[in-house]
């Protein structure tokens, strides 16, 4: 399989400089063994999740450090956490070298609990998402951006299958004990048919015949794992009663897709799911670009009571903002901005002098253009296709 380049390695290679270890996490099968391997090619490497590695490092800690080749690529160390003390008290010996221990893990809560028990000022904490626009022409909707699906695209449905059988087997046993794994596979598939609506528990736990707080953990395994997005509503007061759910999103829309039964662009373009797919689409494609440039990632939604509903707010600094609506139509239409200029209204009551943005993304072609007063109109693939940041003052 062909390498495409990362768009966080400047980002990845500045860590190691700067910290004596660097920690490298994202879903499963995103890419983070390959990008250390041809970020750091001298560096020496050892699989955690081979059986016979984690015996020789339980046997003798110290003796399988010692015999280490640094710079040392430990990857997936959420199955040996221990490590980390060990990691830490050879950091302590040397504190001046940098980029020593490369660390990558799968499962985000437990890795970051033994960075910030063991790691803390040791480490730096970067985020791999799946393949970007930016990084690969052939990210699309219907495929989504892992990397062996789009080398292999006509054998998707086949691996996004194994794909979900290895991540309830590995992943959801190890952060949770759920003992029915078809049960949590049905609750995935029923979690993708409310992809893109504003969160609610009691419906989803209804039709599964589980209590709200099991619904609750189980949102939990799959944010831990990465698999979902749940987008925060706007947190300012812009004088209205707010919607104070976040929506969930799955972070792949190739899972997403596979979840939904969608096999082809055709279907999708046909699908009830069409719209809310481009928005999760959309969605990811935002998070992705934080991540990549070393960001905290920060994308919340607005709906108020009385019906008015933006997709994506990103905030910049000194309170400039943007705003983004995302339409399935191949024809942009003015009156597609009618939610973006309410909102921009509101906020600007407030914010008279703050930077206000707004981009209404479509599926049709042709370039950038003004299709209302203070709103541009993208065609999605070349709005991610080039930078993109959060307004600045």
């Amino acid at each position: 399989m062909r390498y495409t380049p990362r768009a966080i390695t400047p980002q990845l290679t500045k860590a190691a400089k700067a910290f004596p270890a660097v920690v490298l996490t994202g879903p499963r099968r995103a890419g983070k063994t390959m990008l250390l391997r041809r970020a750091f090619p001298k560096a020496s490497y050892q699989l955690l999740e081979d059986p016979d590695v984690v015996a020789r490092f339980r046997a003798d800690p110290h003796a399988f450090l010692d015999e280490l080749r640094t710079p040392a690529i430990l990857d997936e160390v959420q199955n040996v956490p221990e490590l980390f003390a060990y990691v830490r008290s050879r950091i302590d010996r040397a504190p001046r070298r940098m980029g020593q221990w490369l660390l990558t893990g799968s499962q985000e809560a437990p890795l970051m609990r033994g960075v910030s028990e063991s790691m803390a000022g040791r480490a730096a904490v970067l985020q791999l998402p799946t393949l970007s626009l930016r990084e690969s022409p052939k990210v699309q909707m219907l495929w989504g951006g892992y990397p062996e699906v789009l080398a292999r695209p006509a054998d998707r449905s086949l691996w996004f299958a194994s794909y979900l059988q290895t991540y309830l087997e590995r992943d959801v046993r190890a952060v949770t004990a759920v003992r029915d794994l078809a049960t949590f596979r049905r609750f995935m598939a029923l979690l993708a048919s409310r992809h893109g609506q504003v969160l609610n528990k009691t419906d989803l736990a209804a039709p599964m015949g589980v209590s709200v707080p099991t619904i609750a953990q189980w949102l939990s395994v799959l944010e831990t794992t990465q698999q979902v997005l749940l987008v925060p509503p706007y947190f300012e007061n812009l004088g209205k009663r707010l919607t104070k759910s976040p929506k969930v999103y799955f972070a792949d829309s190739g899972l997403a897709c596979h979840l939904l039964g969608i096999t082809s662009a055709q279907e999708l373009a046909r699908s009830p799911f069409a719209g809310v797919v481009l928005e999760g689409f959309v969605a990811a494609e935002l998070v992705k670009s934080q991540l990549n440039a070393g960001q905290r990632r920060a994308l919340y939604h607005f709906r108020d009571e009385q019906g008015l509903e933006v997709d994506f707010i990103l905030p910049g600094s000194s309170g400039s903002i943007h705003l983004i609506e995302c339409k399935a139509s191949r024809t942009p239409l003015p009156q597609m901005t009618n939610a973006l200029r309410r909102l921009a209204g509101a906020y600007r009551e407030q914010h008279p002098k703050a930077r206000i943005q707004l981009t209404l993304l479509h599926q049709g072609v042709g370039a950038m253009q003004a299709i209302a007063p203070g709103v541009r109109a993208a065609e999605t693939r070349a709005f991610f296709a080039a930078p993109m940041a959060a307004p600045k003052e």
